[in-house]
């Protein structure tokens, strides 16, 4: 049976613990391998490496950084197909999505590599003379990188990428029910030829690694992707040791369909961000904010489409809509559909556990959903979607600022007008026109307001500000002593 070990100084270890615990393929139940269940002395052994590493490859120039991470992006391409069925069996998103993932961290390799060239500051003037002013970017340290299972490799590239090139060490802990594409991309680091210590891998639960990680004092900040409960603990630990986190928290994301909308083009959008991934996206699409003159409409296209939907196997290229992780996530997606309909909202398809081998749930749509319905407001993180019908377009917009998240959002309509006020006012960190509410690119910021995070972005240039400190630099060349807002009045 395959064992999923750490990989801490350059080398792949066993836990302290010994320990181990198996990794289920949600298609069919079977057990694909087991993974080490680390403890604190792992991590602290991982920290220690990593401290060790960080303290030369900080000044190794930043362009000869990048020539690593240009490896990496060439080893992903060499390896996608390989790495993708792997993510495949042991998360249960479908092949083409896992195609698509792998994409993903291979164009943020190349994107970070070239930012090896652009980690720029700023120069200005002095208030006195022969004085030079100017700002760099230092890196932070030790990046503790806490990563989920819906997207293992594509958010891990996000964080690892960026916080390599700007001059830090990783410590990483991924999620337990993915170790094989952890492995896997951390396999890819290790080819590419990155000097040792500066990526270890150290798995395990996050109630052990991942509270330990946070309140380790050498590392320096926590990079983290999940739940909104758990990310406000880590930002409450956090914030007592004064380290930096970047917090990705989830969304309620919605779609508008305004009534002058391309309706084939809105079901389209809103079957790809509601039942791609089988909803287990932060951007998923889960509520559908519709005009009241084509909601009837729009929902006959909607259940048409989603009973043609194919459910199975992720590795079947015929199959549209995969399994849910684990049977727990099953039954809580059950829990969201029965508390729908007791609190009265319409079911219009699906609201069924398959049963049979495997983890799946029938792509479900409800309609009629008032706004503060929990359906409606909390995160399920499924197969569910709910119609939620208005009247105008400043009633939408309100309807979807009216959660605790702000993720994405996005609207359906052929007026520039309405668009415009959208881009404007609908409180997201991602606003989509005539697209669903999945489909981010890497160049540009990733992340949300309110409960989905705490300002910080992932992708873009903004990652770099999470992984870098600010340093102002003045050098001067009068020969005398100048006080800046003394001298100079």
């Amino acid at each position: 049976m395959e064992k999923y070990l750490n990989y801490i100084d350059g080398e792949w270890c066993a836990s302290s613990t010994g320990r181990f615990v198996p990794v289920i393929n949600p298609a069919n139940g079977e057990i694909l391998g087991e993974v080490a269940q680390s403890g604190k002395a792992d991590l602290d052994r991982a920290v220690r490496a990593a401290k060790k590493a960080q303290a030369s490859w900080r000044l190794v120039p930043a362009p000869e950084r990048a020539n690593y991470l240009y490896k990496v992006g060439e080893l992903l391409k060499q390896k996608k197909e390989q790495i993708a069925r792997v993510l495949t069996s042991e998360m249960g998103k479908v092949i083409s999505e896992a195609r698509g993932e792998v994409q993903e961290a291979i164009d943020m390799a190349f994107y970070m590599a070239g930012e090896g060239r652009r980690q720029f500051g700023d120069t200005m003037p002095s208030e006195l003379q022969n004085k030079f002013a100017m700002s760099v970017r230092v890196p932070v340290g030790i990046a503790g990188l806490i990563t989920p299972w819906n997207f293992p490799i594509a958010i891990a590239s996000w964080k690892s990428l960026p916080a390599l090139v700007t001059g830090n060490a990783v410590v990483w802990k991924p999620a337990t029910e993915t170790p094989a594409t952890a492995c896997a991309f951390v396999k890819i680091y290790e080819e590419a030829g990155l000097p040792k210590g500066l990526v270890n891998l150290v798995n395990g639960s996050g109630s052990v690694v991942g509270e330990a990680m946070v309140g380790h004092s050498g590392i320096d900040l926590i990079s983290f992707t999940g739940s909104n409960e758990v990310g406000r603990k880590i930002n409450e630990r956090a914030g007592s040791l004064l380290k930096r986190t970047s917090l990705e928290m989830g969304g309620k994301n919605a779609v508008i369909v305004m009534d002058d909308a391309d309706l084939d083009l809105a079901v389209d959008g809103i079957l790809w961000g509601a039942f791609g991934t089988s909803g287990q996206r932060c951007t998923a699409t889960s509520r559908i904010i519709t005009h009241e003159k084509i909601k009837d409409a729009l929902e006959e296209k909607l259940v048409r489409r989603t009973a043609e939907l194919k459910i199975g196997d992720g590795l079947d290229e015929t199959v549209a809509v995969g399994p849910v992780i684990n049977a727990a996530a099953l039954n809580r997606i059950h829990e969201y559909v029965e508390t729908g309909k007791k609190e009265g909202a319409k079911l219009l398809t699906g609201g069924r556990i398959l049963h049979g081998k495997g983890f799946y749930y029938a792509p479900t749509i409800f309609t009629d959903v008032h706004p503060q319905m929990t359906i409606a407001q909390e995160e399920i993180f499924g197969p569910v979607v709910s119609i939620i019908p208005v009247s105008s377009l400043e009633e939408a917009i309100a309807v979807n600022n009216s959660v605790e998240f702000g993720l994405s959002s996005g609207i359906f309509t052929k007026d520039v007008n309405k668009a415009f006020q959208a881009m404007r006012d609908l409180d997201t960190g991602i606003v989509y026109i005539n697209a669903g509410t999945t489909g981010a690119e890497i160049h540009l910021p990733f992340g949300g307001t309110k409960g989905t995070g705490n300002g910080h972005r992932d992708s873009g240039p903004a990652a770099l500000d999470v992984y870098t400190e600010w340093k102002a630099v003045y050098v001067d060349f009068s020969g005398k002593l100048q006080r800046a807002q003394i001298d100079n009045n």
